[in-house]
Formats: C-alpha cells, structure tokens, sequence
C-alpha cells in the first residue's frame, strides 16, 4: 500500500458535483476545502452559525487576472495557498488585503483554525459538565458534584484563555485594512 501524508475519501456526489464546484468557485476556494468544513459541520467540530459569517460569499464576482511568475514564485505561490487551505487567486487576495495569517512571519492559518476548533471543542464540554453538575445539585448529590470543584475553581480562566484565542484567531485572519482602501495599513510593533 503507497502512503502518503494527505487522507484522500473518494465520494460519489449523485448529482451534486456541479453545485459543489460552483460553490468552491463563488466561495474561492478549493473544493476540497468546501467538502472538508461540511464534514466538519456534520460531525460537529465546528459552529455552523459562526462558520457562515466568516464564509460570506465576496461582493463582487471574481474577474481573471493573468500574471507572470518564475517557476519559483508559482511554486510559492501554490504551496502558501495549499498551507492555509485556499486557492491560490484566494490566497494571493488575502496577501493583497494584508490577512495577517497568510503571511509569512505569521503562523499558519490551518494551524490557528485547528487551534481555536479545540479550544471550542473544550468549551464544549465544559458546558456538558456544567449541565451535568446542574442537574447533580438538583437531585441534591452533593458529594458526586463536589468532584467538579477543581473545574468550577479554574472555570474564568479557560473561558478567558478560549476567548482570547478567538480573538487572536479572528484578527489574524481579518484583513489589514478594508478591500479597495489604497492606503498603506499601519505597521505592527
């Protein structure tokens, strides 16, 4: 058997290929990544409501542009957009709107996404845990939601650590300045 570091699923659409490329089209992304945030979805690992905020469809329809690039550049080009799961006109788009998880010195936006997906993951479940110690109180167990003291003593800080990775997250992954703002964007300390 040949491995190789990607997990590849083939899928049979029934139908629904043209509505999916059309999709990844509008959205400017790769198709692939159009499938992966439905699976996602599906198995609950994300927040669907927050997820279609951030996933807007861009205003205007997109325009082609060709562009000249060394063998290098394209070559660069093409594995910046593979790290951060977009397409490659996507990508250089985020570069021009000065997204500061595209560029280099920054880290990598997968990485930011897959980190602040855990850290809600975790919110999660400290909710089902609060849920559960509700109703352990309610029908007076007093001893069994005594065992969740340690996560009620440490409660205000992992819901500030949460929220201040989403913030993080979310201003790394917006935009600099405004689209068409032809001003240069303030440089960061």
């Amino acid at each position: 058997m040949i491995s190789t570091s990607h997990h590849f699923v083939t899928v049979d659409m029934r139908g629904l290929k043209v509505a999916l490329v059309s999709r990844a089209q509008a959205e400017r992304v790769s198709v692939s990544a159009v499938v992966r945030r439905a699976v996602q979805r599906e198995l609950g690992l994300v927040d669907a409501s927050a997820e279609r905020e951030a996933s807007a469809p861009p205003s205007a329809p997109p325009v082609n542009l060709s562009i000249r690039l060394t063998v290098a550049e394209a070559d660069q080009l093409a594995a910046g957009a593979r790290r951060a799961g977009l397409s490659r006109g996507a990508f250089l788009a985020g570069l021009l709107a000065g997204v500061p998880s595209l560029s280099d010195g920054a880290g990598s936006r997968p990485d930011a996404i897959a980190a602040l997906t855990a850290s809600s993951a975790e919110l999660a479940t400290l909710t089902r845990n609060l849920h559960h110690l509700s109703a352990l109180l309610r029908q007076g167990e007093v001893r069994a939601a005594q065992e969740y003291r340690r996560m009620l003593d440490t409660l205000g800080d992992d819901v500030r650590a949460h929220l201040g990775l989403a913030s993080s997250v979310l201003a790394d992954l917006r935009p600099a300045r405004a689209s068409g703002n032809r001003s240069r964007a303030p440089a960061r300390p």
